[in-house]
């Protein structure tokens, strides 16, 4: 376990020119609580994008960084600290800035699992994924399995038409309003619906209900009004309609004037 423990690689970067061992050690503790004594990590003061370029990818179990300004480190400087890291490697973010959000930066960097690191500096924790950058798997699809319907031809099927009584078979009959219903529409003799009034000034106009419901005309002026009706007209005395529509007369309509 100790052999293990000491061939881990820890990178501590700091954008101070120098770093007390105290603050290396509370770094790393963050990551391992025991055998940090016998880690030999590599050291960067000054750290920038371009210190961290040279170094070869995956190279690093885990890196502590030492934020001593709250920009510090920037987005790149990030990119560039999960490209050094190991598949499933830790990355610290160590701060004594309390307005600093180093979970934030892990996350937008893309880091997994991130949370607080614990402490009295205020710190976030987090891991690079599993895979490499560029990796490639293969997902299996999975096909859909619909259910079997077994049909037996010997099954008895039934009738559609048994299933209908006397009662269904019937033809319906139409309700009977107050009017009788037929090719010729007439009042009934206890006419409630209007009919019989509007028969009546039928009558007194000497016009059929054909020619009020469907008005026609020789001349074609009759339906102008009386100032175009000859004398003879037989729409004498209706007020102006259009051929082809129903002749609407009013409920006072020939009504004796006082």
């Amino acid at each position: 376990m100790g052999s293990e423990m000491a061939e881990d690689k820890f990178l501590v970067i700091s954008n101070q020119e120098s770093v007390s061992l105290s603050k290396v050690i509370d770094g790393i503790k963050a990551i391992r609580e025991k055998g940090y004594e016998q880690l030999d990590p590599l050291i960067i003061t000054q750290a920038s994008s371009t210190s961290l370029s040279s170094i070869e990818s995956s190279s690093f179990d885990s890196v502590v960084v030492l934020c001593e300004a709250v920009e510090y480190p920037s987005n790149e400087l990030l990119g560039l600290i999960l490209r050094v890291l190991k598949p499933g490697g830790t990355a610290v973010l160590t701060s004594n800035h309390k307005s600093s959000s180093p979970e934030r930066k892990l996350l937008l960097a893309g880091f997994l699992d991130v949370h607080s690191s614990g402490g009295q500096s205020v710190g976030a924790i987090g891991k690079k994924p599993s895979w490499e950058i560029g990796s490639s798997f293969s997902l299996k699809k999975t096909t859909p399995v619909l259910p079997k319907i077994q049909i037996d031809d010997d099954m008895d099927l039934i009738d559609e038409d048994t299933l209908l009584t006397e009662e269904d078979l019937k033809k319906p009959e139409l309700p009977k309003g107050d009017c009788e219903v037929g090719k010729t529409r007439k009042a009934c003799k206890n006419c409630t619906c209007g009919r019989a009034e509007a028969e009546e000034k039928v009558e007194k106009l000497g016009l059929t209900m054909d020619q009020l419901n469907n008005p026609q005309s020789s001349c074609g002026s009759c339906g102008l009004g009386d100032a175009f009706r000859c004398s003879t007209c037989p729409y004498k005395g209706l007020p102006p309609f259009k051929f082809g529509e129903k002749v609407t007369l009013s409920s006072n309509f020939l009504a004796t004037d006082l």
